[in-house]
């Protein structure tokens, strides 16, 4: 009972329920989808699989789409009114699950789901959840107190002032390494100015920016990168693999500049296919304007005979580029077929075997 009146006090006449079921329904779809997604790789076999209509697999951040396409446009359709503004935050939630936690392939433009760079997909959902965690709870961005509908409110300036210190408290962060600090300030403003007066990471913008020509506090950084970071990275990781499961192992020789090679090798293969039909499409349309016109009789020069009026009309083939199974020495008028006599401008022709 007393947990109702708690949820009517602070959810319902707080006019938070929309949000509050946004939130049900993003870890809902979250856990839902990284379930069924890791009985598809461990290939068991009362569970449904992939949906792969006609071999094309379907992502299941397309109907995350659906999801968010459904709930934003009925929440601005029906202009907040209850009971409808519920199922539509209800519905954003289970799609922002769906699409956030296929994050790193829209990123990457790849399938690496299952790769390294599919962590990003865990920590982007991670962080919606918290974000509208902290909105829930009353945290409003870059501002000071929470359960307060706007940051401050002593004056124009000075809530201009606040945000921007903020802001720029949030931004110093980022550029110091330090993502979840930079990230959650915004929230939780404290955090940001923690944020920005600690050492940076030293893989940072921040620290090839300043930290060359101080080898001291690069030391430092270095040293408390080593200490406490990875530590802290390393129980990051744990505790996201047993959420979401843990990447597969790529093997040594199999690294990113190999990917970026067989990409490159695929551009120009299908760049030089393009080309060689652009040319075979040119040269078949030359051959049939010459089919269609029709050629005069040859007609010998004065004192040229049969043989040598031939000859002649071989050699200006050859040169004009409509002919490469004939070439004439220059000098004579005797045509010679497959001889070793080659062209300035075109490959000598190879013997047929």
């Amino acid at each position: 009972m007393d947990l109702m009146e708690t949820y009517r006090t602070h959810i319902v006449d707080a006019h938070k329920q929309p949000l509050f079921l946004l939130l049900v329904g993003f870890i809902s779809s979250f856990l839902f989808i990284r379930f069924s997604v890791r009985m598809i790789r461990a290939q068991v076999r009362w569970w449904p699989g992939n949906i792969t209509p006609g071999g094309l697999h379907i992502h299941h951040m397309v109907f995350g789409l659906g999801f968010l396409l459904v709930g934003g446009v009925g929440a601005f359709a029906t202009n907040g009114h209850h009971p409808w503004i519920d199922w539509f935050g209800l519905c954003f939630g289970i799609g922002c699950g769906l699409v956030l936690d296929e994050f790193a392939l829209i990123l990457h433009l790849d399938d690496v789901y299952w790769s390294e760079q599919g962590r990003k997909s865990v920590d982007a959902v991670i962080f919606g959840i918290l974000f509208t965690a902290l909105l829930l709870t009353g945290y409003v961005p870059l501002g000071v107190v929470p359960g307060q509908t706007e940051p401050m409110t002593a004056g124009r300036w000075g809530l201009v002032a606040v945000i921007s210190f903020n802001a720029l408290a949030s931004v110093v962060a980022l550029l110091k390494g330090k993502v979840w600090t930079g990230l959650l300030g915004i929230m939780v403003p404290g955090l940001s100015w923690i944020g920005a007066v600690r050492l940076a990471r030293p893989s940072s913008p921040w620290a090839r920016w300043f930290y060359g020509t101080r080898p001291r506090r690069r030391a430092r950084a270095v040293r408390r990168e080593r200490l406490l970071h990875r530590r802290v990275d390393r129980a990051r990781t744990w505790l996201f693999d047993l959420i979401a499961g843990a990447p597969d192992k790529v093997p040594a020789h199999h690294t990113a500049t190999h990917r970026i090679a067989e990409r490159m090798a695929a551009r120009a293969t299908a760049h030089l296919d393009a080309h060689s039909a652009r040319a075979l499409a040119r040269r078949s349309a030359r051959l049939a304007d010459r089919r269609a016109t029709p050629t005069a009789p040859a007609v010998p020069m004065a004192g040229e005979s049969v043989r040598q009026g031939a000859a002649r009309r071989r050699q200006r083939a050859v040169r004009a580029g409509r002919s490469r199974s004939f070439a004439v020495r220059p000098g004579t008028t005797e045509g010679v077929a497959n001889s070793r006599y080659r062209h300035p401008r075109l490959p000598h022709p190879q013997p047929r075997r």
